[in-house]
């Protein structure tokens, strides 16, 4: 990113869920840790360059412990002999209120950030913030902009909440990937005006692709709502609009934004007990046979422990011609408060079964010592009560104010469908005209829903979120009609039982559905086969329904892909374009 092309600030997200928890268990260790370490590495051979360059730096990295990040980073700059300004965020830290908690962090805003940029930090770090407020904090520093700025910082977040993800936004992890060369795509880069608009693009010579899609794509990702609820402002995702603005250039404009909420949200981390796992490989004939075997033999074993969950995943192939593809998994994963009762002697037991088991007996790893597991949870704590604290380059520690505490002015109520209408989707359902309708009766065929409609999903908390969307508006208005919250749950059975919502963007011609606790305690417990959810929206493009035959894209070989989107007539670019 420094070397590619002009900058104004460069930022970097190091924070997730799990990272707080593992950085939790390194300041158990050491009080003095509880910051991402790799930083340190990666500034060591960037920091001159930036300096020489003028960008400043603004990175989470900080962590569990800004203030020691941040003196490191004042070590480094010695050693290396760069003279840098270094400043860090501060006041998110609420483990002590928590009771029994590993870490519990408040998602601060971006106006720390712009203090320490206002009083010439060079290097700005800090602890827990919104992965967006990296980018609308410098933002309101560059336009000087004002808390009461709305749309302006709404503009700024969502270009952030696009550029969070880094290479998500330029062909990374993107359903239509086979249209593009992603094998090395370059990293994402905000434009922003001084209206909060912003074009999406790319260093010119860096591979990838940024696009409509693929910048919805990263817009629907590990959302919640039409309301993006943060710190500084909301965002109202159903105004954004996206244009184009040339090749890899995707132009952001009409963010609304509204009040924030007068509470933040608080992260919290615990260390929920110990886990263990062994995989069983079931190779050839009688697969369910063989797995009831095993299951009833270790029967007895399990009956103390807390949690048990067995699943079979049916990798094997009919006829097979190489063993790997005529096996299938069978995953034992469990979960209890004691170490004992999962620990080597458990994983032992079922090992110990080889010579009097299923025929073909073995399991893909030895027997091994139960594994700590965390679990997160998330809060809420008013806006008043959390240390929002700037501690400026010449050690100076200005409290920064929370938002006055006003009622959301709420212009529109947001697209939602609490449950949904329909009855899944069995054969010869998705094409006809709707009874009484008057409409003729469309022509169908069966195919996945990938043949139209891209996705993107991911985890929040214990739940998550697909973000669905189409590239035409035909296609659009069969997905929003279609797509219920029913038949949402029966293509995907494993949210049967669960709560989900769903959000309409038409905007974006985009559905986004969140399906409450279908990853139990989060990632760091292990608790489900794809514990982000990451993949979630790959299986609901995999299933099938009946589509209308004039919306599917021509017969493009054995792998087609839909051509992406130009997206609205593109705006003129305002005056003003700043980082």
């Amino acid at each position: 990113m420094l070397t590619g092309g002009p900058l104004d600030v460069l930022t970097g997200d190091y924070l997730a869920e799990l990272t707080m928890l593992i950085l939790g268990r390194d300041r158990l260790k050491n009080p003095d840790l509880g910051y991402a370490k790799t930083f340190l590495r990666q500034l060591e051979e960037g920091l001159g360059l930036a300096h020489e360059r003028g960008v400043r730096l603004v990175t989470n990295a900080g962590g569990l412990n800004p203030a020691g990040l941040a003196d490191a980073v004042r070590a480094l700059a010695a050693k290396v002999g760069v003279p840098v300004s270094v400043a860090h965020v501060e006041g998110d830290d609420l483990t002590a209120r928590e009771n029994g908690a590993l870490t519990a962090n408040a998602y601060l805003g971006g106006a720390g950030i712009t203090a320490c940029l206002r009083a010439g930090a060079d290097v700005v770090v800090t602890g827990r913030v919104t992965d967006a407020a990296l980018v609308s904090g410098p933002a309101a520093w560059w336009f000087d902009w004002a808390p009461e700025d709305h749309d302006r910082l709404a503009g700024a977040v969502v270009a952030g909440h696009v550029l969070e993800c880094g290479t998500q936004a330029t062909g990374g992890n993107y359903s239509f990937f086979t249209a593009h060369d992603v094998r090395r795509p370059g990293f994402p880069l905000a434009e922003i005006s001084s209206d909060g608009s912003a074009v999406i693009t790319k260093h010119p010579g860096t591979g990838g692709v940024v696009s409509a899609g693929t910048v919805t794509a990263q817009l629907l990702y590990e959302t919640q709502g039409v309301r993006y609820l943060g710190p500084d402002v909301t965002a109202r995702l159903d105004t954004v609009r996206l244009g184009d603005d040339g090749a890899d250039r995707v132009r952001i404009s009409g963010v609304r934004g509204e009040q924030p909420p007068p509470t933040l949200k608080v992260g919290v981390t615990r260390i929920g007990g110990w886990r263990n796992e062994v995989v069983f490989v079931l190779t050839g004939l009688d697969i369910e046979a063989k797995a009831d075997l095993v299951r009833s033999q270790l029967a007895e074993t399990l009956e103390d422990v807390a949690d048990v969950a067995w699943t079979l995943a049916r990798t094997d192939h009919a006829d097979a011609d190489t063993e790997e593809t005529a096996s299938a998994l069978l995953r034992l994963v469990v979960r209890d408060p004691s170490p004992d009762r999962v620990g080597r002697a458990l994983t032992s037991a079922a090992v110990e079964l080889a010579l009097g088991s299923y025929p073909g007996f073995h399991v893909t790893t030895p027997p091994g010592p139960a594994q700590p597991y965390g679990v997160f949870a998330s809060t809420f704590a008013p806006a008043t009560e959390v240390p929002h604290t700037a501690v400026l380059p010449d050690g100076t520690h200005l409290p920064i104010p929370a938002p006055p505490p006003e009622p959301a002015a709420f212009s529109a109520p947001p697209a939602f469908e609490a449950r949904g209408s329909g009855g899944g989707a069995p054969e010869g359902v998705g094409g006809a005209a709707p009874a009484g309708s008057g409409a003729e009766p469309r022509e169908t065929v069966r195919a996945p829903l990938g043949a139209l409609a891209g996705a993107r999903s991911g985890d929040k908390g214990g739940d998550a979120n697909v973000g669905v969307w189409t590239e035409s508006a035909p296609a659009w208005h069969w997905l929003r009609d279609t797509l219920t919250v029913d038949r949402f749950q029966a293509l995907l059975p494993e949210t049967r039982g669960l709560a989900v919502q769903r959000h309409e963007l038409p905007n974006l011609r985009a559905l986004n559905f969140t399906v409450t606790g279908i990853l139990g305690d989060g990632v760091a417990s292990g608790h489900r086969f794809d514990p982000q959810a990451k993949a979630l929206g790959e299986w609901l493009r995999a299933r099938h329904l009946d589509i209308p035959v004039d919306l599917l894209p021509p017969a493009q070989g054995p792998a087609p892909a839909p051509q992406p989107a130009q997206g609205p007539a593109p705006v003129p670019a305002p005056e003003g374009t700043g980082p």
